[in-house]
């Protein structure tokens, strides 16, 4: 197992949040993490990126436990739904302050930059891109490290139809470089046309957890979106 996680939970007042919860995950998977607003997708994520403490329980990445967070933060790429990106900077200075941030070689920015098509876009204020090129260089950026898993938090929201697609062209190409990817989605197009699995979570517990296939025959999708 790549990542192995073991009842963790992070309740905020009004019993909202993430109850004790358990699954592994194997290296290369694509899993989707769906739900109702407020059923505990953003937290989960959150807490394997280790942006949230959590009350209790524990993850391991590669063998590597969660509260040892200088290298977990090498092992876990995270793109949360809004871009927490330095707006007034270029794309080229957001890239190298993460490098150096995590160590990694001057050479992973021109990577970054030639991977994921910002060349163009280098030493552009972010603050002046498109919201799918922020995409882009949140993505990247997320990746600059090298590291084996990404998460995603609504990584389409509020693209439009074309930038969308394009995005999910690029979740596939960084998928079939062997990177396991977690995403948070509540769009059954984003579900269908990326997830190898399904873990659905309803008032902060996994109620699901299965094939695409199975998912879109159960009561769970039904329940969700029809």
């Amino acid at each position: 197992m790549q990542l192995e996680i073991q009842r963790l939970s992070k309740v905020y007042p009004g019993n909202r949040g993430l109850l004790p919860t358990s699954f592994s995950v194997d290296r290369g998977e694509l899993i989707a993490i769906v739900g109702h607003n407020g059923a505990g997708k953003s937290t989960l994520l959150k807490l394997l990126a280790s942006w949230l403490v959590p009350d209790s329980g524990q993850v391991t990445v590669q063998g590597i436990a969660l509260r040892d967070r200088l290298a977990l933060v090498r092992m876990i790429g995270f793109v949360p739904e809004t871009p927490n990106l330095h707006d007034a900077f270029s794309v080229d200075y957001n890239l190298a302050l993460w490098a150096r941030l995590f160590g990694a070689p001057a050479s992973r920015v021109e990577d970054t930059l030639r991977e994921f098509k910002l060349i163009a876009f280098r030493s552009s204020a972010v603050r002046t891109l498109s919201k799918g090129l922020k995409q882009r260089v949140s993505i990247g950026r997320s990746l600059i490290a090298d590291p084996p898993v990404l998460l995603l938090d609504e990584p389409t929201a509020s693209l439009d139809f074309e930038t969308t697609k394009d995005i999910y062209r690029l979740i596939h190409r960084i998928h079939g470089l062997g990177k396991t990817i977690l995403f948070a989605s509540h769009r059954p197009e984003e579900i269908k046309t990326l997830a190898t699995r399904i873990l659905v979570l309803h008032e902060g517990a996994v109620v699901f957890d299965g094939a695409p296939d199975a998912y879109f025959r159960s009561s769970f999708y039904q329940t969700l979106y029809l």
